[in-house]
């Protein structure tokens, strides 16, 4: 049996969980600089919707996820722009004393020797019935794609609408979703937005940039412009709103 927990109740799993949850993410992900004036706050204010999945015999790390309440409307023109704007969104409301009815799911993970067991869909479950329990009334997520890396030249509004013959995503992270509910509301072409020096991306990608110019990435899910003129490297990420409640 499996059970989904708040992670402050377990901090001996802090350190296997920072380094397990990584390992699936391309280095440049965790440089958005948009989020770094919300991280300590989203902390601060919303540690109780950060969960590890574990083994309730052993309380073996399994999986974890993390999210955040906002109020939303229900509309695909009040959803945030993505990934950043919803963390931006979730603190300054919280801030403002606006009261939240949706929960977002920002990401989940599940350690690499665990996977192709079901565990993403257990996580995403029993995330979503803590958020109902809460008293919220939807949940939703700015979902990344996993294949849309082989298809960055690919507009994401066209990538959401690609379906396998069974009518399911083609994408297979999507496909999860689907399965337990989900439905696709709209792309967020702007979801996360990352600037760093040609040396940076040179760091985080394992590519020489010799020139100004477009690039493809490894792991992007879209393109990455170089100026060397002005020595900077500039990538948006594409993620598509999916909503399960």
């Amino acid at each position: 049996m499996y059970e989904l927990i708040p992670v402050a109740t377990a901090p001996e799993l802090d350190e296997e969980a920072e380094r397990r949850f990584v390992e699936d993410w391309p280095e440049f992900i965790f440089h958005d600089e948009g989020v770094a004036p919300y991280r300590e706050r989203r902390i601060e204010y919303f540690r109780d919707w950060e969960f590890y999945l574990v083994d309730s015999d052993d309380r073996r790390l399994i999986a974890g996820c993390w999210g955040v309440p906002i109020a939303w409307d229900g509309t695909v023109a009040d959803l945030p722009g993505g990934f950043t704007d919803s963390l931006a969104r979730s603190v300054e409301s919280y801030e403002a004393g606006v009261v939240p009815d949706t929960f977002v799911l920002m990401a989940a993970a599940v350690r690499n020797d665990e996977q192709g067991k079901g565990h993403a869909g257990r996580v995403i479950t029993a995330v979503k019935e803590q958020a109902l329990a809460r008293g919220l009334t939807r949940m939703i997520a700015p979902v990344r794609p996993t294949s849309k890396s082989q298809y960055p030249l690919i507009d994401i509004a066209e990538f959401m609408t690609w379906t396998r013959d069974d009518g399911l995503p083609l994408d297979p992270w999507l496909r999860t979703h689907v399965r337990l509910g989900a439905t696709l509301l709209a792309p967020a072409p702007a979801s996360q937005t990352m600037t760093g020096s040609v040396a940076d991306w040179e760091k985080w990608t394992g590519m020489a940039f010799p020139a100004t110019g477009t690039y493809v990435i490894p792991d992007g899910l879209t393109t990455l412009t170089i100026d060397r003129a002005t020595d900077t490297g500039h990538y948006q990420e594409p993620n598509i709103w999916l909503r399960h409640a």
